[in-house]
């Protein structure tokens, strides 16, 4: 990771908070969100890139209603309010040693008074797919 600048921001963070603006911006133009997000999955190294292709895959059968988008520059998924669900973020995006499956509080994955909201992800088998899969379903029930 960068180290923080005067503002308190890393390089990284600053450059995810400009992708947002875009998103707001291209949201009121109604861009298409989903060309979007292909075209993010598009700039990731692999592996990430065919572990991002399988999520919108996976995520696509799962919760068809969702709605791809972007989401500070990260692929997302958003319910009919327009409230993100789920994301996913590549370990290049901040630096870290590992991709992300994260959701947000719009899904319902309550279970009593924790839950995990986040996933490491290093690769995916059948019995991740499985499990995200389920997750997803969950969270959009």
């Amino acid at each position: 990771m960068s180290p923080k600048n005067d503002a308190g921001f890393t390089a990284e963070e600053k450059a995810a908070m400009k992708e947002r603006a875009k998103e707001l911006k291209a949201e009121k133009e109604k861009a298409d969100g989903e060309s979007a997000l292909l075209a993010k999955i598009a700039e990731m190294p692999e592996p990430e890139r065919g572990m991002a292709v399988r999520l919108h895959a996976i995520i696509k059968t799962a919760a068809p209603a969702l709605a791809p988008k972007t989401w500070y520059g990260m692929p997302a998924y958003a319910n009919k309010d327009g409230k993100i669900v789920c994301f996913f973020q590549s370990a290049q995006k901040f630096g870290s040693r590992y991709a992300t499956l994260g959701f947000n509080d719009s899904a319902n994955l309550d279970d009593g008074n924790l839950w995990p909201t986040a996933f490491a992800l290093k690769a995916l088998t059948p019995a991740e797919e499985q499990k995200i899969a389920a997750l997803v379903k969950r969270a959009v029930s």
